[in-house]
Parts: structure tokens; C-alpha cells; sequence
């Protein structure tokens, strides 16, 4: 049955936001703001792990970066296409529909939990090829070991940010729904070099959330997205 990696992520994500809820109430304000911190430090070490993963090789016995060209293009291209239609708007304006329909409109960290924990969760390509695999294969072994990373993060923050969190299944579970379904016509796109730029340029703004994470809200992440539309594009380039 294709589609049962998107659910079993989802109710992941909604298990470990309830789960985080219940150890918030056990929380001083002290220590949610330490966990937040903690979770931020976290988030970073993990994106520049992957992110060197994609920019750094051995070659010849020497250690040499490349892709950076392909991280200017996609980062600076993206972020303008990103605030030219206003994405970071288009999110916010949905969080606040979301926050007034499940009755949280005097939640005041709701959209800022609910952003944060979407993006950290619906970026990367673990959510890409997994849904792939899934739609195409019935194979949703790649999204149920992301379910249990999820949980463990959507916790966290769900702890340290709010009950908002817990909605971040939402876009999870349409996004990769979405891929699931379209998984015929997307495939063929989704080259291994496809792959690792998504990869790396999704490391990157992982590394943004983990920045706001920290310094709360410095970044309009959502704005940077289409850097992960041009990396596919670039694949079929070569840069260095």
C-alpha cells in the first residue's frame, strides 16, 4: 500500500509533539529556553554535517571543497525569487489561519513553533526520496527511520517552543503525500547528482533553523526555498 510511509511519519511527528507537551509542563521557563538552545546547537552540527558531506572531497590524497559555486547560485537566486513572490508571508499568513482553526489564537508562540518545527522537518532529502520510494516501490522504509528522527526532534521543540510543533505534520504529510503520488513523473528528475544537491542545499537551510533556533527568527527560511528547486535544476550542470 503506497502512501503508509507519509502516515506512519505524520503520527510520528503528532506522538513526539504530544510527548513534548507533557515533559513542557515538567519544564521550567529556564530550562525550556536551554533545551531550545540545546536543540538549536544540535540542528547545526547535524546540517554542517551534512552540508561538508556534499562540499568536501578527497582527491588526489588532498582534501579540496567543491559545489560552492552551485551553494552562491541556488542560495542567492532562490532567496531572490523567494522574496519576490513572498513565501515567508504566504507561510506565516498560513500559520495563523492554522492557529485560529484549531483553537490556539492566544497561543502567542504558535506560528514561531509551528515554522520552526516545519522546516526542520520537511527539508531535506530523506522526505524527498523516501516518498519517492514509497510511491513507487511501496517501500517506506526510508520514511519510517525518519519518523523516528522526527519524533525525537518534533519533542524537543515541542518542549522548548510549544504545541505548535505538533502542526508541523501538516505540511509534512502534504508534502510528502504529494511526492508519493507524483512519484512516476518526479522520479525520472531525482538523478543521484539531483539527490546530493538537495541534500546539500537542504543542509544549509537546516543550518539557517538552527541559527533561529538560537537567535530567534534572524532568517526568512521559508523565502529561501526555491534554492531547493534550482538544485535540481543545477544538476544537470556541473560546478566546482
Amino acid at each position: 500500500m503506497i502512501g503508509i510511509g507519509t502516515i506512519i511519519n505524520s503520527v510520528a511527528i503528532v506522538i513526539g509533539g504530544f510527548v513534548g507537551i507533557v515533559l513542557k509542563k515538567m519544564f521550567s521557563l529556564n530550562m525550556q529556553d536551554g533545551l531550545k538552545k540545546a536543540c538549536g546547537i544540535s540542528v547545526m552540527f547535524i546540517a554542517i554535517a551534512g552540508a561538508m558531506e556534499g562540499m568536501l572531497k578527497i582527491t588526489g590524497g588532498v582534501l579540496v571543497a567543491e559545489e560552492s559555486m552551485l551553494v552562491v547560485l541556488c542560495m542567492t537566486l532562490g532567496t531572490f525569487i523567494g522574496e519576490v513572490i513572498g513565501i515567508d508571508k504566504i507561510f506565516e499568513n498560513f500559520g495563523i489561519w492554522l492557529k485560529d482553526k484549531t483553537g490556539n489564537k492566544n497561543d502567542s508562540s504558535f506560528i514561531n513553533a509551528f515554522v520552526t518545527a516545519s522546516f526542520t522537518v520537511c527539508i531535506g532529502a530523506m522526505a524527498i526520496v523516501g516518498a519517492i520510494e514509497d510511491g513507487l516501490r511501496g517501500d517506506f522504509s526510508i520514511l519510517a527511520v525518519k519518523s523516528i528522527l522526527d519524533f525525537i526532534i518534533i519533542a524537543v521543540l515541542a518542549s522548548s517552543l510549544g504545541k505548535g510543533a505538533i502542526y508541523s505534520a501538516v505540511p509534512v504529510f502534504v508534502l510528502e503525500g504529494l511526492i508519493t503520488l507524483l512519484a512516476k513523473f518526479i522520479s525520472p528528475l531525482m538523478t543521484e547528482m539531483a539527490i546530493n544537491y538537495i541534500g546539500l542545499v537542504g543542509s544549509i537551510l537546516i543550518f539557517c533553523v538552527g541559527i533561529n533556533l538560537i537567535w530567534d527568527n534572524k532568517i526568512k527560511i521559508a523565502n529561501m526555498l526555491p534554492s531547493l528547486i534550482l538544485a535540481v535544476t543545477f544538476a544537470y550542470f556541473k560546478f566546482n
